[in-house]
């Protein structure tokens, strides 16, 4: 969602949820105040679709920060006070959470984790009742709901019930080893020796046990420790990952897979210790997809090309959607694709459900190179060779962005622009992306090119541009 809560509180940081720092002042931190008013304002935002008296079910899940058990408690009860049944399902992760509200039938959820932030962090991050982020409106109304603070908490008659449920995980991996495109005997039969590293949050429970359940036997566990203590940035970039590149070259594993606190994002690392590249997690699952069911392929538009050429080889159309989850899986619906995502290693996959899902990403992955014979760096040379640029440029509080941005498109209207999100350039051998940001005076300025000398050489010429309108 797009939403931004800037006007009543500084917290937000996040285009999915309620986000902040824990601790702090209430209205400027995720304090027990602010957890309490959000939960409750959520509960009161479904209410509205529902008929008057419906006793309402919400699902809920965490990932393993220090503050997670904290956070759960006041969720749990706020929703409890607002008279839901609640189901939490405890440790889990966020693709889990969104398969489970569906099959049980619950009104609505919520998931505990402020993703790649650090551990500093945490968020609320709301989901309907298929299992999927709220939309942009649905986020504008939560806002008014609590800055009204017009919550009407439950008499002692009509407090909500408390249920644990365990075993999600396990569903969740059943279900991805139930697909039809994903080979466990292949798998198996391929030998992988597999190095992990899931920061020490929810991954450390489910990509190991997938990992076995789909018959690798050799599995080189690191920072598999569900504690929260996060034992590097967990944002899953080639900076982070710097041990597990170790570990695969010492080990001679044929390759490693590394995920964030809540299992939506998937790197690779090759069989060299080398990135395979986030970018890439999404075009090579796209690839295997493809091969076995024509179709469309979504991403965001500040994702790579890579994946509108890979689609074009098959036949099949390419669509780019806004950035964010839920543009993508609304594009995604529109054109009935069989596989998208978002170039942060953000697999959806909507055989299983539509919702970024490292898990899915895994099987897929090692179905498809189990397939191919081919090792990790062969797979990656296959696909067409781009390369990133990300940038941003400071702005005075006083710029007014949108007339920059209208300019930058005018500049360019003989080139393929796009205005969605933002403005895209696309040029022949490559792009370039400009965002403003919905929190800080600053345009995101996104490039890509068949080299990185290239792509920085764009990102650098459209700074020049903007710096000049500024």
């Amino acid at each position: 969602m797009h939403f931004n809560l800037t006007q009543i509180m500084t917290l937000i940081k996040s285009i999915s949820g309620i986000r902040g720092t824990i601790g702090g002042v209430s209205g400027t931190n995720l304090t027990p105040i602010d957890i309490i008013k959000f939960s409750s304002a959520f509960v009161k935002l479904i209410q509205k679709s529902q008929e008057a008296d419906k006793k309402l079910k919400f699902v809920v899940g965490r990932d393993a920060r220090v503050s997670g058990e904290m956070v759960n408690h006041l969720v749990c009860g706020s929703l409890m006070a607002m008279g839901v049944e609640v189901i939490d399902i405890g440790l889990s992760t966020t693709p889990t959470v969104e398969i489970a509200i569906p099959l049980l039938k619950a009104d609505a959820g919520i998931i505990i984790t402020a993703s790649h932030n650090p551990e500093q962090w945490n968020a609320l991050k709301l989901l309907n009742a298929d299992g999927e982020f709220i939309s942009d409106a649905e986020g504008s109304d939560l806002l008014k709901i609590a800055e009204n603070e017009s919550m009407h908490f439950s008499e002692i008659d009509k407090i909500g019930i408390y249920h644990k449920l365990h075993g999600w995980i396990d569903k969740h991996i059943q279900m991805v080893l139930d697909l039809s495109l994903v080979d466990a005997e292949l798998i198996r039969r391929a030998g992988f020796r597999i190095a992990v590293d899931a920061v020490n949050s929810t991954g450390g429970i489910a990509v190991p046990e997938l990992l076995k359940a789909l018959g690798v036997d050799v599995v080189y566990e690191l920072n598999c420790t569900p504690n929260g203590l996060f034992s590097h940035n967990p944002e899953p970039l080639p900076e982070h990952l710097t041990e597990i590149s170790d570990l695969v070259r010492k080990k001679k594993a044929h390759l490693g897979f590394v995920v964030d606190p809540d299992v939506d994002r998937l790197a690779i690392v090759d069989e060299n210790g080398n990135m395979f590249g986030e970018e890439y997690t999404l075009v090579s699952v796209a690839d295997y997809v493809l091969s076995n069911n024509k179709g469309s392929t979504v991403s965001n538009l500040s994702s790579t090309r890579a994946l509108a050429e890979v689609t074009n080889r098959y036949g099949q159309q390419y669509f780019a959607s806004a950035v964010g989850e839920v543009n993508v899986v609304e594009m995604m619906k529109k054109h009935n694709a069989v596989i998208g995502g978002e170039g942060n290693g953000g697999v959806i996959y909507p055989e299983l459900h539509y919702g970024r899902d490292a898990l899915v990403g895994i099987a897929l992955f090692l179905t498809h190179l189990a397939k191919t014979g081919l090792t990790c760096s062969a797979l990656k040379a296959y696909y067409p060779v781009f390369f990133m640029s990300k940038n941003k440029i400071n702005l005075n509080l006083q710029t007014d962005v949108d007339a920059i941005l209208k300019a930058v498109a005018e500049l360019y209207k003989n080139e393929r622009v796009t205005t969605i999100d933002g403005v895209k350039i696309d040029f022949t051998d490559g792009w370039v992306h400009l965002r403003k940001s919905n929190t800080e005076p600053i345009i995101r300025v996104y490039a890509e090119g068949r080299s990185k000398d290239s792509a920085d050489e764009l990102a650098h010429k459209m700074i020049e541009v903007v710096k000049k309108m500024n």
